[in-house]
C-alpha cells in the first residue's frame, strides 16, 4: 500500500521545512509531494534543501506561476496515478490540517472510497477563526448540501483522502472550478459516479505564520459554481 501526500504551496517558506520534517517523519511511511506555483519567498529552494536529506520519499512539481489551488492538486494527482499511488491524500502547508490525523483518514479508506478530515460532523470544530470566517465557511456547507443533496457536512475541506480508484474515474479535463470551490466539485463528482463518502472529525485551528489565500473570487466562483453542479451531466471516465 504506498501512500502519497500533495501540498500544493505558494509562499510558505515560514511552514514548508517543519512541515516536510514533520510528514517525514511519521511511522506510517508516507511519501510527499510538494506543487509550487512558483513561489517568490523562496518555498521551492528549501523543498530542494529537504529533498538532499529524504531523497525519493520528497518530490516537487514546479510551476511557472500562481495557477490557482485546483490546477496544483489535479497535477499532484496525475503524478499520483502515473506513479502507482494506492492512496492520495490532500492538505494544506500552514498546519490547519494536524498530521496526526493522517492515519485516521487512512483508516476510514478501508471502508470509504473518500476520507474527509471534516471541521462540522461533530458541532463547529474550529479554532482562532474570526466570526465572519467561521460563519462564511460553516454556512457555505450548509448551501452545498441543500443545492446537491450530497451527504457530506464539509463540503469545502481540503484536508481529503482518495482511494486511487476514485481518482481514475475522474475526468480531470471536466472539473470546472479552480478556488475552494474544486474541493466541492471533486467530493460531489466522486459521490455522483457512485463512490463512497466517510467523514472523520478533526479540529481545525487557523494558520500561525504566513497568510491566508481567501479572497471574494474564490468565494463567488464557488457560490456561483455549486448551482450549476446539479445540472451537469457527470459519468466516469
Amino acid at each position: 500500500m504506498r501512500r502519497l501526500i500533495i501540498i500544493p504551496t505558494y509562499n510558505e517558506k515560514e511552514n514548508i521545512r517543519k512541515m516536510i520534517d514533520r510528514l517525514m517523519a511519521m511511522p506510517e511511511g508516507f511519501d510527499l509531494l510538494i506543487v509550487d506555483d512558483g513561489s517568490p519567498d523562496g518555498t521551492a529552494n528549501l523543498v530542494r534543501e529537504a529533498q538532499e536529506c529524504y531523497g525519493e520519499r520528497l518530490a516537487m512539481i514546479e510551476r511557472s506561476g500562481k495557477l490557482g489551488l485546483g490546477t496544483a492538486y489535479i497535477a499532484g494527482f496525475k503524478y499520483a496515478l502515473e506513479k502507482g499511488y494506492d492512496r492520495i491524500f490532500e492538505m494544506d502547508c500552514d498546519f490547519s490540517h494536524n498530521p496526526d490525523d493522517l492515519p485516521r483518514l487512512d483508516a476510514m479508506l478501508d471502508e470509504k472510497d473518500v476520507a474527509i478530515g471534516s471541521r462540522y460532523s461533530r458541532g463547529v470544530n474550529v479554532v482562532n477563526w474570526p466570526m465572519g470566517r467561521l460563519l462564511m465557511s460553516y454556512f457555505a456547507s450548509k448551501y452545498v448540501r441543500i443545492v446537491t443533496r450530497m451527504p457530506v457536512a464539509d463540503a469545502t475541506a481540503g484536508f481529503v483522502g482518495y482511494r486511487r480508484e476514485v481518482l481514475e474515474a475522474i475526468n480531470f479535463d471536466r472539473v470546472a472550478m479552480n478556488g475552494y470551490g474544486f474541493q466541492i466539485e471533486m467530493k460531489y463528482t466522486a459521490w455522483r459516479i457512485g463512490f463512497s463518502i466517510g467523514e472523520v472529525s478533526i479540529i481545525f485551528i487557523d494558520r500561525e505564520e504566513g497568510t491566508s489565500k481567501m479572497s471574494s473570487g474564490i468565494f463567488g466562483e464557488a457560490f456561483f459554481g455549486v448551482l450549476k453542479l446539479p445540472f451537469r451531466s457527470i459519468k466516469r471516465k
